[in-house]
This record gives C-alpha cells, sequence and structure tokens, in this order.
C-alpha cells in the first residue's frame, strides 16, 4: 500500500498559501497540513466561506488532499503561544479555543479535508488534574457533535507537556467520552519517539483502530525538538511498514515548523526521503 504524504503549512510560514501549496504539488506531494493561521487561511477574517471555498478550488486544481490543523502559536491571542486553551479557568476564555475548533470544522467540510487537528493544551498552575480532564472533556462535546455532523473526524494529538501528552491519555479522554464515533487520534511520530514506551512501529500499530491524521518528523529520546529527517534517532522503514500494514488512508503530514525559514528547502527533501524509506520496507 503507497502511502500519501504532505508537508504542513506551519513549515511555509514565509510563502503565500498559493506559493505553498503550488511548492507542494511541483515537489510531487499528495496533500497538505493547513494550519489555521493569519499568514494563509484566517479563520477569524472576514468572508471565511468566500476565502474557504476558494482554497477548495485550488486544492482541487493540484490534486491535492488537505488536513485541517489548528496548532498556529498566536491565532487567539497575540501574548500567549497556543491561548487560550481548552484548561484554562476563564470559561470565556475556553469557549474561544472551542469556538476555533468549530471553525475549523466548518473549514475542514468546506475543503473537503480528512480530519481537523486538535490538541488539549497544557494544564494552567494550581489546576487539580481531574478539573483538567473535566474541562477538556466538556469543552470538546460541542466541537465532536459538529464534526459528527460535518462528517469529519476529530483527531486529537498527544502532545509532550500537555494534559493529554500520550495515547495512554488519549485512551483516557475517549473513555471519558464514551467513545464518540466522531474522536479520532492524531499520531505524531516524533512525539512517539520522544517519550512512549513503545517504538514508533508499535505505536502506529496500538493506535490503528483510531488514527485519523499523522504527523511526521525525527526526534531524540526525551527532548522534544522537530528534527529534519536523519537528525534524529528514528528508523523509519519499520514506521511506515506499520502504516501501510494497518492500512492507514489519511496523510502522513511533515512537521517541522520551526525550520520555516528554509520551508522549500526541507520540503524537497522530505518527500524524497520517506519515498525511499517505504520503498526499503518491501
Amino acid at each position: 500500500m503507497s502511502l500519501r504524504f504532505g508537508y504542513g503549512t506551519n513549515g511555509l510560514a514565509d510563502l503565500r498559501l498559493d506559493d505553498a501549496l503550488a511548492l507542494l504539488a511541483d515537489l510531487g506531494y499528495d496533500g497538505v497540513g493547513l494550519t489555521l493561521d493569519h499568514m494563509h487561511l484566517d479563520p477569524l477574517a472576514p468572508d471565511l466561506p468566500t476565502r474557504t471555498s476558494r482554497i477548495a478550488r485550488r486544492l482541487a486544481e493540484l490534486g491535492l488532499g488537505v488536513t485541517v490543523e489548528t496548532g498556529a502559536r498566536y491565532v487567539l491571542d497575540p501574548r500567549r503561544k497556543h491561548g487560550p486553551t481548552l484548561l484554562d479557568a476563564d470559561p470565556d476564555d475556553r469557549a474561544r479555543r472551542t469556538d476555533l475548533l468549530l471553525r475549523a470544522v466548518r473549514i475542514a467540510a468546506g475543503l473537503g479535508a480528512h480530519a481537523v487537528h486538535c490538541f488539549s493544551g497544557v494544564t494552567p498552575a494550581g489546576t487539580e488534574e481531574d478539573t483538567a480532564w473535566k474541562r477538556l472533556a466538556e469543552s470538546l462535546a460541542p466541537v465532536l457533535d459538529a464534526a459528527a455532523a460535518a462528517g469529519v473526524p476529530l483527531a486529537v494529538e498527544p502532545e509532550p507537556g500537555h494534559l493529554l501528552a500520550t495515547l495512554d491519555d488519549f485512551h483516557r479522554l475517549r473513555r471519558a467520552l464514551g467513545d464518540p464515533a466522531p474522536l479520532g487520534l492524531t499520531l505524531d511520530i516524533g512525539h512517539c519517539q520522544c517519550l512512549e514506551p513503545l517504538p514508533p512501529a508499535d505505536c502506529v500499530r496500538a493506535a490503528a483502530p483510531w488514527l485519523r491524521h499523522v504527523q511526521i518528523e525525527d526526534m531524540r529520546r526525551g527532548v522534544h525538538e522537530h528534527l529534519p529527517f536523519g537528525d534524529g534517532e528514528i528508523d523509519f522503514p519499520p514506521v511506515l511498514a506499520a502504516l501501510a500494514e494497518v492500512g492507514y488512508q489519511g496523510l502522513t503530514v511533515v512537521e517541522l515548523p520551526r525550520h520555516s525559514h528554509a520551508g522549500p528547502h526541507f520540503a524537497a527533501l522530505s518527500l524524497p526521503f520517506l519515498r525511499h524509506a517505504q520503498g526499503s520496507t518491501s
């Protein structure tokens, strides 16, 4: 089974979106991880439906699939990275993050996206763990309802340092919500290398029933730093073989946001690396 590779626009932040999409199509990518942010598709700017329709047409012209990602650093608060979160003490702040995710679901439906990605956020200082989990579940409930109505899965990402940091944490959320059908998983392969007890390929197999989106980059054990392929410790052929083995059909998106200053360079290098790694599994 041939995997479908994409590249994240958070790693092409210095390019206009049309230029970034054209670059990825020219390089041979199958799709794009589209981060909703001010420089590309701003979810808070006026006339969102019209802008979404235009991008949908452009994606279709270029033959690119898409996953909508919501990890922009300052899209909601110019002073607080990734703030506000679904865990904040102020219910109005939590509602702002929930509203962003509801917008993301509508955008994803308009684009024909495979999934909407999100994460929990960092637990605020002084917050009891049970309280944080309750806030997370309550904040996501309307998003899951919207995702079900739109037919677009919500793919929650375990993120190092966040409340929901591991695969075990994802299952805790899934059980707390009653295992809703729209709730899926974003698996970041580097995060598996960073902190999961299982090797990344085994993480893929363990996550398979819930896998809706995959992010990929190199990483070292115990260090949450997204690295270009070959600069970390991951053995990629077994990972890609596992993705093919479990029948994963979504996008596998290169996630190098801190290398955006040289985004076209790393986009050009990453796809041949992944194709070679996949070819060496057969």
